[in-house]
């Protein structure tokens, strides 16, 4: 089981840099021990000019069923028995599979995070690559594998290989010749490992151990990035877990949360910022989303929060304006985007962050349709600007992750006012403030899904205005203010409070 890496370079930016981006030395050749043989990592070519890491995978057909995985194709498929030979000759030691993809996440494991300790200047650097892999599964042919690769920016040679060269006559089988160029660079060495780390075992349609609720989250972490907009992704999603339909669905659900978190929210943030909140002097407006984090800082002061949830944290602008009041002692921004958590890390500067500044946050991955132990026992928790990203079905399902089983002693959520549109021109009558809006509310159906909230969970509920309040349409973002009802600040509560107006 083979396959290699190239890359070329110039004396300036040589190519032997893809040396320091695998973690693996030009001049040497590794071996390591996996769970079915033994994987090496050599250097084929090695100069400034043009450079190739071989990743050789020896696999070791008894150990593969000792460990009862032997099974071939089967094991992929539900597990259905093969024939006892089948156990012992088989395609698994000499085509690409799930064991090549395993291999290549246990040996390259930095370059798949794109990381480079030795040389930090080199991490998510974009080179010009070269993918071969000379034996590889394809069920689907070269019209899938071509459907797999190319919307990820790479130019595919998938050539077919026949069952037998001497009977042409025979047809070709279902392996395929692949090699994979991205010429123009546009692609990182990590980039890339994920996409073989996920697509290998697809294509394959096959692996060779168990798919626990684990993979998900495997596949969630590869796939960052460029999964959640495939148009293949239904394909990927229940090949890659061996069309465990819970799982799959599990996956689909977060990938759709992931890409509704991705989608950009510059329109909206334009049109925010570009609200005349009715003022006749020179001076520039305060926009509208700094309007509206500084609403959810004075509630979270009111509320006497100290520990404090960001639930959809995005880029983490209001983690970063909570940390500058040192009143919050604990604040955790959680999002389900990989993506959007790393650029809040680097918004917040975590790394160059001191210590004690630093004991203060926490940034989490995790989707808000699911409970999540990690969210309980905080004092309040903020849903700024993210329920209308959410298709009204799944509602209930933030709803109870949120005020079911975290159970916070405030929940503070922001949404945009619909009725408020009308006062922006540049915006086209009956649309959403943001293309990825599932919908907009006006206030009454706001306070109605709020109240029905409250009482589910024993919740009081309060309305405050964030922008300037209209005296015909209301503001341009409505805030609901949740205070648990049960006694939780020390106090016996008899019941649930009303809905309040502010």
């Amino acid at each position: 089981m083979f396959l290699t890496v190239t890359t070329t370079g110039t004396p300036e930016r040589p190519a032997t840099d893809l040396g320091f981006l695998l973690h693996k030395h030009p001049d040497k050749a590794q071996a390591f021990s996996t769970s079915y043989g033994t994987a090496h990592v050599l250097y084929p070519e090695a100069t400034a000019e043009r450079c190739t890491a071989a990743l050789l995978l020896e696999v070791d057909p008894i150990a593969l069923v000792r460990r009862g995985k032997g099974k071939g194709k089967g094991q992929g498929r539900g597990g259905a028995p093969d024939a006892a030979l089948a156990q012992y000759v088989n395609d698994r030691p000499y085509a690409a599979s799930s064991l090549l993809a395993v291999a290549l996440s246990a040996v390259f494991s930095s370059a798949m995070r794109d990381v480079c300790k030795a040389r930090p200047e080199l991490a998510g650097r974009r080179l010009p690559l070269s993918v071969e892999v000379p034996a590889l599964p394809a069920r689907g042919g070269v019209t899938l594998v071509r459907s797999l690769f190319e919307p990820l920016g790479w130019s595919v040679s998938a050539e077919p290989v026949p069952l037998d060269e001497r009977f042409p006559e025979w047809g070709d089988s279902r392996y395929v010749r692949l090699v994979l160029d991205v010429p123009d660079g546009t692609l990182t060495v990590g980039e890339a490992l994920r996409h073989l780390y996920v697509l290998l075992p697809v294509l394959d349609d096959a692996k060779h151990y168990w798919v626990s609720a684990d993979e998900v989250d495997k596949l969630l972490r590869a796939g960052e990035g460029w999964l959640a907009n495939h148009p293949e992704q239904a394909l990927i999603t229940s090949r890659y877990l061996s069309r465990r339909w819970s799982l799959t669905r599990a996956a689909t659900e977060r990938l759709e949360l992931v890409r509704l978190a991705e989608a950009d929210d510059s329109d909206v943030e334009e049109i925010d910022n570009a609200v005349d909140e009715g003022s006749d002097t020179e001076e520039a407006p305060v926009p509208l989303a700094v309007r509206r984090r500084e609403a959810i800082l004075a509630a979270l002061t009111e509320a006497d929060a100290r520990r404090v949830l960001d639930l959809g944290c995005g880029q983490g602008q209001l983690v970063q304006a909570l940390l500058k009041d040192v009143r919050f002692t604990e604040i955790v921004g959680v999002d389900v985007s990989m993506r959007a958590l790393t650029l809040a890390s680097r918004r917040l500067k975590l790394d160059r962050m001191g210590e004690r500044r630093a004991e203060r946050v926490r940034l989490l991955q995790g989707s808000l349709a699911y409970t999540d132990k990690r969210l309980k026992g905080y004092d309040a928790a903020v849903l700024s600007e993210v329920i209308e990203h959410v298709d009204v079905e799944r509602l209930p399902a933030l709803e109870y992750a949120v005020f079911g089983s975290a159970r916070p002693r405030a929940v503070l959520v922001t949404t945009p006012n619909v009725e408020y549109n009308v006062r922006w021109e540049t915006l086209p009558a009956g649309h959403t403030r943001h293309g990825d809006h599932r919908f907009e509310w006006t206030r009454g159906e706001f306070r109605a899904w709020a109240a029905e909230v409250a009482v589910r969970h024993g919740y009081g509920v309060e309305f405050v205005p964030v922008g300037d309040d209209d005296p015909e349409v209301g503001p341009p973002t409505q805030m609901a203010v949740f205070t648990r009802t049960d006694g939780v600040r020390g106090g016996k509560d008899d019941g649930v409070k009303g809905v309040k107006a502010a």
